[in-house]
């Protein structure tokens, strides 16, 4: 028997109201007329043969307070005239939310809506199209009004987040919002006062106009003879992007390595420090314009990634070489091979012709599957063979 229950009836309300299509008319003023809802009932045998249990189930429809039924005549052969339910409607948003006992959230929700219409009009549109993302924003709403609004006011805010101050805005709030926020002022904002540069939810300060953390750049000075603070020889140190794109040490070589074990690891070369990368994303060091001056050696994991790290690079130093990530020390290392999470497949256009040809062993799984040699378990005799031929380069 597959006739429509309370259930099946309250699940295509609910399918409605998880779509946001019953708060949305409150967002554009459109009549919220009489809702059809799907019904299946009895056949005309069963009507017959289950007499009892149809008179049941239409009087469990009946029950319902919510909905107006619509009835049809039916002439049965053995029965004779009948009359069985033909639709099923609600006749208004009160009795759908009612229904899927949603009517708090829909106060909730026109309370967002009436703060919204006085105070920021323009961000209705946001409100109509994610109306369930509101609600759950219910109780932040009004701060996030505060923070659009204050931002309108100051074009251009030159200043921390933590020093916008704001009832109940701190910044943990605004790092838990950035995403809406994202949302709210791409709406409001003059395109002139939104930098696109930065779309990503971890750069919200900068897109806006405020201060951003110093992102730093942390190095270990190789050789004890180059100058550095006094009563330091080979010191590891952290600078500011600014800082470090403004020194002026007498430095021939940068070695840049992912691992940090590795990068303490480091013996002495003359001339030389060593930069503890971060993988992905050289911004920072793309600043320091010193940089191509100097010999820059990429040390990372011979697996996907490692590569495309390495390519990326080269889109900000094109002269970066790559040590320790040729097919002789993966070949020697065979019995510490390990496996790749999720590797890349796509063109790396920067590569050399060596380092294509591994990078092509490894993306099309030419010696083992999603093959991966990570840079700290390759031999530190290894290591220390390939970092003495430096010194004499």
């Amino acid at each position: 028997m597959n006739w429509s229950t309370p259930d099946s009836i309250k699940e295509q309300v609910r399918r409605r109201w998880d779509r946001g299509d019953l708060l949305r008319p409150l967002v554009t003023a459109e009549p919220t007329g009489p809702m059809r809802l799907t019904l299946k009932g009895p056949t005309s045998a069963e009507l017959a043969d289950r007499f009892e249990e149809v008179r049941a189930w239409i009087a469990t429809l009946i029950s319902i307070p919510q909905l107006r039924v619509e009835w049809r005549e039916v002439s049965h052969r053995v029965l004779g005239a009948q009359r069985i339910p033909g639709a099923l409607w609600l006749d208004s948003l009160a009795a759908a939310v009612a229904l899927i006992g949603k009517r708090s959230e829909v106060r909730a929700f026109q309370g967002i809506l009436e703060k919204t219409r006085d105070q920021e009009s323009r961000l209705l549109p946001w409100l109509e199209q994610r109306p369930l993302r509101a609600l759950e924003l219910a109780d932040a709403w009004p701060r996030l009004l505060a923070v659009v609004h204050w931002r309108i006011a100051h074009p251009r805010p030159g200043i921390y987040l933590r020093q916008m101050d704001l009832p109940g805005v701190d910044s943990k709030f605004t790092a838990a919002h950035r995403g809406v926020l994202m949302e709210l002022l791409d709406l409001v904002l003059e395109p002139e006062q939104i930098d696109v540069r930065y779309s990503s939810t971890r750069s919200f300060a900068l897109r806006y106009g405020f201060l951003d953390k110093p992102e730093c750049i942390r190095f270990r000075i190789l050789d004890g003879a180059l100058p550095t603070l006094p009563g330091l020889t080979t010191p590891d140190l952290a600078l500011d992007a600014a800082s470090f794109a403004s020194l002026r040490l007498p430095v021939k070589r940068v070695i840049i390595t992912e691992n940090e074990i590795n990068f303490l690891c480091l013996p002495s070369i003359p001339q030389s420090i060593a930069v503890f990368g971060r993988g992905y994303g050289w911004d920072a060091l793309g600043q320091a314009q010193w940089l191509h001056e100097c010999e820059i050696l990429y040390w990372g994991d011979i697996d996907t990634h490692g590569f495309a790290i390495l390519d990326q690079l080269r889109s900000r130093f094109p002269h970066a070489e790559s040590i320790l990530m040729d097919e002789a020390t993966l070949r020697s290392h065979e019995p510490l091979w390990g496996e790749e999470g999720t590797p890349v497949r796509h063109d790396l256009p920067r590569l050399t012709p060596a380092e294509q040809s591994v990078y092509d062993v490894l993306r099309q799984n030419l010696f083992a599957q999603a093959l991966r040699l990570e840079q700290e378990r390759i031999s530190y005799q290894w290591v220390q063979a390939v970092l003495r031929k430096l010194e004499v380069r």
